[in-house]
């Protein structure tokens, strides 16, 4: 038996970050890129290591280079905190299964690395699927998404909301409301998919150099949060808001008012959180030629609406010219 599971890039469309704020979002999945996790039975539990988990460098230059690039971690952490969380989920519920059963488990990834695409749950997704399969296990859906983020925040202490989980593990585009009473009485929000074709044209665009783990933006603001922060507490009521609009605006295929509220999300955005200037280059170069943006998570790739060929052919010259990726999202 060997199990393979494959879980794709997401892109928050329109009101990140108030995920983890009780807020609303909406959010697509982006089949361009993609993380894969195989596994399989074995005598021992084993996992086995992908490229970006190697620890032999040329030299002390390479291994800082590495970790620039990179961060401290690979995939192998996610992978065995996920275990971990399905594992103790198992007792908690009392759930059968067979505690002797081993399986060697490895993973591939394509989505770049630390720019806000969500590759780090689509590796604890992707694992958390070939568990359930393995073992023979369901978990209701709509609580899937939350089993996945405890992943993140209790084990790896990583500040983050349910939007990306909750859209890896659905698919297609998925409109989310994380309605406060909602989510403490049932742990999970409110999820209704969206049908694509509903969607404008969108791009993405991002920039491998500026990679930095979530938990540089999230910690921060999270403080500022839970001290009752005025600025930040309005901020993410009018994210929900922005989401609301926007959907409106979706239904009605007002191209103009859904560019003008990824605009105001970004702005938001930057008047709560510190933007570098490379992540400013990127944002401006699409604003320069009149296609709306926002980022996709938090920095390092962005989102937006363009309206025509003319405007996607301006994208691509002013992307190539920040040494950006310009891609078309497959939903």
């Amino acid at each position: 038996m060997i199990i393979t599971k494959t879980v794709y890039a997401r892109a928050g469309l329109i009101g990140n970050p108030s995920d983890g704020y009780f807020g609303k979002t909406i959010a697509f999945s982006v089949k361009n890129f993609q993380a894969e996790v195989t596994l399989f039975p074995s005598p021992e539990l084993r996992i086995e290591p992908n490229q970006r988990d190697h620890l032999t460098f040329r030299n002390m230059s390479d291994l800082v280079e590495d970790i620039r690039f990179s961060g401290y971690y690979g995939g192998v952490r996610l992978i065995k905190a996920a275990i971990k969380k399905f594992h103790e989920h198992l007792v908690t519920h009392e759930i059968p299964h067979d505690a002797e059963m081993n399986f060697t488990v490895r993973y591939r990834s394509t989505i770049p690395l630390r720019v806000g695409l969500a590759g780090s749950s689509a590796i604890i997704a992707a694992t958390m699927r070939a568990l359930m399969e393995f073992y023979g296990v369901e978990i209701p859906m709509p609580f899937l998404p939350t089993l996945i983020l405890r992943v993140e925040t209790e084990e790896l202490g990583i500040a983050a909301g349910l939007q990306d989980r909750v859209v890896q593990v659905y698919g297609g585009c998925v409109y989310m409301d994380f309605d406060r009473d909602h989510l403490e009485e049932f742990q999970y929000g409110r999820y209704e998919p969206i049908d694509p074709a509903l969607l404008p044209p969108l791009y993405i665009a991002y920039r491998q150099k500026l990679s930095e783990g979530t938990e540089v933006v999230h910690n921060d603001l999270r403080q500022r949060w839970e001290r009752g922060d005025p600025e930040v507490r309005h901020g993410m009521a009018r994210f929900g808001e922005i989401t609301d609009e926007f959907y409106r605006a979706l239904k009605e295929r007002d191209l103009d008012r859904m560019g003008e509220l990824i605009n105001e999300n970004f702005d938001l955005r930057a008047s709560l959180c510190r933007i570098s200037q490379a992540n400013w280059d990127l944002i401006n170069a699409a604003r320069n030629v009149e296609a709306p943006a926002k980022f996709c998570g938090s920095g390092g790739a962005i989102v937006g609406v363009y309206r025509n060929k003319r405007m996607l052919r301006d994208l691509g010259r002013a992307m190539k010219e920040i040494d950006a990726e310009l891609v078309l999202p497959e939903i």
